[in-house]
């Protein structure tokens, strides 16, 4: 690139520089990458991303650097279903590989000698307990011991370190109120930190140019049905690709304005990302697919499809179609890519001035996602369009959720005549007032 040319392409990357400052952008680093000759261009343009005042978290996993551990310390590694067994006996060896990986990035992040791109550069680089997991539990039969799933970010301490300046490095372990490590899949811990920072972009690198279709040509943009049709038809993504394909859709369903998935082995490819007009790889885009909105009459398989499991288990209390098709006008659904994956009804009892929230229910794999507060958020603002003073609910087993959320407790004499007239003793429900 002649002077000429290099000062045209500065100029013309100005407006995405200016659109990207002080934005919240999710980096991911497999173990793959970590061990690519490319990672030191990579870690120059982290540098260079932090000093323009892009907020940036790099999650990196550690599947092969594990794999070489246990496979030293004579261990073999067992799978079910894609995801390692994780036994406690082998939690040490990952405990050692992570903190190891860790130091490594910290310390390549830390350089700044003369006449590299780092010099002056003074990155600061923090880590913690900002993970919150639980046990992914048994699976067919397979306990999977220490492996986990994300339970909850803690976004408010990664926010203020990222308002700090700082690059935040999120490793594939979380932690427990129990004290437990366990380790993660960094796909999940990186689109969950995305979907919970509300993050601008999710970038996840991989060994290719991005996702390849069946005769090898790169795929350039995915809406999130392309991408989790891609996943159910195509027997040509490997685990890594599935893995990173999968990420991407739920980070964008749940927030995330694009995910691109790019190559690491590409100089540059994350600045010509982010600061070019046509980018490289893979982008999956969220097309604004999701509406909170008043139900209508062709929810009604989606709104059945969604509770019947919770009346089974005793949550929610039955409810047949014919009911449900009568008081319809009472749901609120979350419709996500024409599937309803949440959904909460409002029973009006005027002359009491309060509203009843009943049939409360959001899929188990968007719970984790805020999806509750926004149904939650969408039939308060009703009930106060309705001009009721308060909110009440009945529940069996969700009630920390709603003191969390400003409900206090409170007795069925509480409720309205005819609701309390019709409290049933079997369920022996707790009863629960929000003041509006």
């Amino acid at each position: 690139m002649s002077s000429k040319e290099w000062v045209n392409w500065f100029r013309q990357s100005s407006p995405y520089i200016n659109a990207h400052r002080t934005r919240t952008v999710v980096l991911t680093l497999c173990g793959e990458a970590l061990e690519d000759e490319n990672l030191i261009n990579i870690i120059h343009d982290i540098a260079l991303l932090n000093s323009l005042g892009v907020r940036l978290v790099v999650a990196f996993g550690a599947r092969p650097q594990i794999d070489a551990r246990l496979n030293d310390a004579g261990v073999e590694s067992e799978f079910h279903k894609g995801l390692r067994i994780t036994h406690e006996s082998i939690m040490p060896h990952i405990l050692e590989v992570s903190g190891r990986l860790r130091a490594t990035l910290e310390a390549r992040l830390s350089t700044g000698v003369v006449n590299s791109p780092m010099h002056g550069a003074k990155i600061r680089v923090c880590s913690g307990n900002f993970i919150m997991a639980r046990p992914v539990g048994v699976l067919e039969g397979t306990d999977l011991c220490h492996t986990g799933k994300v339970r909850r970010i803690d976004r408010e301490a990664i926010e203020g370190l990222l308002d700090a300046g700082a690059v935040v490095l999120l490793p594939s372990l979380g932690y427990s109120v129990t004290g437990d490590a366990f380790n993660l899949s960094y796909e999940d811990v990186a689109s969950t930190a995305a979907a919970a920072l509300k993050a601008e972009k999710l970038i996840m690198l991989t060994d290719k140019p991005g996702v390849m279709d069946t005769k090898g040509h790169l795929i350039r943009e995915l809406t999130i049905a392309d991408g989790r049709a891609l996943m159910a038809s195509s027997e040509n993504l490997d685990d890594l690709a599935v893995g990173q394909l999968k990420a991407a859709c739920e980070a964008c369903a749940n927030g995330v304005k694009r995910a691109h998935i790019i190559s690491y082995k590409t100089n540059g490819a994350v600045l010509e990302e982010l600061f070019t007009r046509d980018g490289g790889g893979t982008m999956v885009n969220s097309d604004d697919y999701e509406q909170v909105r008043p139900a209508k009459l062709d929810d009604i398989n989606g709104i059945m499809e969604l509770i019947q499991p919770l009346e089974e288990q005793g949550v929610l209390v039955r409810r047949s179609r014919e009911l449900i098709e009568t008081e319809i006008a009472y749901f609120t659904v979350d419709e996500r890519d024409g599937a309803v994956i949440g959904c909460a009804a409002l029973y009006p009892f005027p002359e009491d001035g309060a509203g009843e929230l009943s049939c409360f229910a959001v899929r188990s794999d968007y719970r984790r996602y805020g999806r509750g507060d926004t149904l939650l958020e969408a039939v308060e603002k009703r009930a106060r369009s309705h001009g009721f003073s308060r909110l009440f609910v009945l529940t069996t087993q969700t009630e920390h959720w709603f003191i969390e959320r400003g409900f206090e407790k409170s007795t069925k004499d509480s409720l309205p005549g005819n609701k309390q007239s019709n409290y049933n003793l079997n369920r022996n429900s707790k009863v629960f007032v929000k003041h509006l």
